[in-house]
């Protein structure tokens, strides 16, 4: 089984909050492609990197998580363009882990 995790921005690099919609989506598509999904929004989480030696920046995020028994790398290399572009983002962080339930 994986787990795959994506994390998403919550505000664009001016500090405007992304509008609810594209959330929507991403939470529409993934139920419907996986069966379920989970979401951690209440409380975002910080993201820090060091974007140079003088500079670390910030950023708030919330994760959407799905579990498939398989992982097809050409679909979510795709869907992580698509988010890129969306989210008007350099990178968007997909990971993938395997799991097992008990």
């Amino acid at each position: 089984m994986k787990l795959i995790q994506i994390f998403l921005p919550l505000y664009d690099s001016q500090g405007a909050m992304f509008p609810r919609k594209p959330f929507d989506t991403i939470k529409e598509e993934l139920t419907e492609k996986f069966g379920g999904i989970t979401i951690y929004q209440r409380a975002p989480a910080v993201g820090l990197w060091k974007e140079n030696e003088s500079k670390t920046v910030r950023d708030e995020i919330i994760i959407h998580e799905v579990m498939s028994e398989n992982f097809n790398s050409l679909y979510w290399k795709k869907y992580k363009k698509e988010l890129e572009e969306t989210f008007n983002q350099d990178v968007i962080i997909i990971r993938v882990s395997d799991i097992q339930l008990v």
